[in-house]
């Protein structure tokens, strides 16, 4: 019996028929982690965005969109849109400024918990018209006209469950190039809060769409490219990160290999996996400063991936 088929009951595939349960919506809040860090540097980002061209979109989602233009584009002939959700608006606009590549920035934040960020982009329509609406209104700011290239989203924490979203729609996944995800990726119990030590099993509904774009990203031909970080905290309520990395390694049949590597802002790299444009790094850290150094490590992340 292969490795695959002794594990996979842990990772059971529920096909519910109610339309409720089959979006895998509510994810339980977390026990507190009690855990406290003061060993590792956790250095953070300072930018101020008036460095470049910044502006709000308002007329799509709930919360105005921020977007940054670093100055250097505006005669740029094409340049590649990063939308990230949740976090300060700071961070992935110096992710753009930054960047050797052409890079817009836009972050979205629509509140506390994955669902918040779930349920706007349940209509098929919305990303649809936030990408339209970004691209519209950074033409007025530039100074020629600008090709649209890539499409790379970013989620960090409960941002997965906008992307989630956005995947779950066969147009949208195939418009998007890129997906990053810091320290975000959870689903449910089955059943709820009971976990896979005490005989829980994981609801891999919402891990589904991940899942497929991993596929295409362990392909190079595709173009698909696919990097999630985690780091070993245990929400205890719903499925940790490390879980669900353990999930989608397994039915890819990839291994993480241990490793020992300085990470970002003195982040400690333990574990990696890799294969094609597919990559999970695990980190150490089981506290909240730990979960933060992901977010603050999107420009690295992102200079690693692309």
């Amino acid at each position: 019996m292969t490795l695959l088929q002794r594990c996979l009951p842990v990772f059971v595939f529920v096909l519910w028929s109610c339309p409720a349960a089959a979006q895998s919506a509510k994810v339980p809040d977390q026990y507190p982690s009690p855990m406290q860090e003061t060993t590792r540097r956790h250095k953070r980002i300072a930018f101020d965005v008036q460095q470049g061209i910044t502006y709000t979109i308002d007329s799509v989602l709930a919360k105005p969109v921020f977007v940054y233009i670093p100055n250097r584009l505006k005669k740029a002939a094409w340049a590649d849109l990063l939308i990230h959700f949740h976090g300060l608006n700071y961070v992935p606009a110096y992710t753009a400024e930054k960047s050797k590549t052409n890079l817009i920035a836009v972050s979205v934040n629509l509140g506390s918990g994955s669902g918040a960020y779930a349920r706007p982009f349940q209509n098929d329509t919305v990303f649809k018209k936030l990408v339209t609406a970004i691209w519209n209104t950074v033409q007025e700011h530039m100074e020629s006209r600008i090709r649209q290239r890539k499409i790379i989203l970013s989620g960090f924490s409960a941002g997965y469950g906008a992307i989630r979203s956005i995947l779950s729609d066969a147009d949208d996944f195939a418009s998007v190039n890129t997906i990053l995800l810091l320290d975000g990726l959870h689903a449910s119990y089955i059943p709820e809060r009971k976990v896979l030590a005490e005989g829980g099993l994981i609801d891999s509904i919402g891990l589904e769409p991940f899942l497929a774009f991993a596929r295409k990203a362990v392909l190079p031909v595709t173009g698909k490219q696919m990097l999630f970080t985690h780091s070993e905290i245990f929400p205890g309520t719903f499925v940790s990160t490390t879980e669900a990395a353990d999930y989608l390694l397994l039915l890819l049949q990839l291994k993480a290999i241990p490793v020992l590597k300085e990470g970002p802002g003195g982040m400690q790299q333990i574990s990696e996996a890799d294969k094609g444009n597919f990559k999970v790094l695990g980190f150490a850290g089981n506290s909240a400063p730990d979960h933060v150094d992901h977010f603050h490590g999107l420009p690295f992340f992102l200079r690693r991936l692309l």
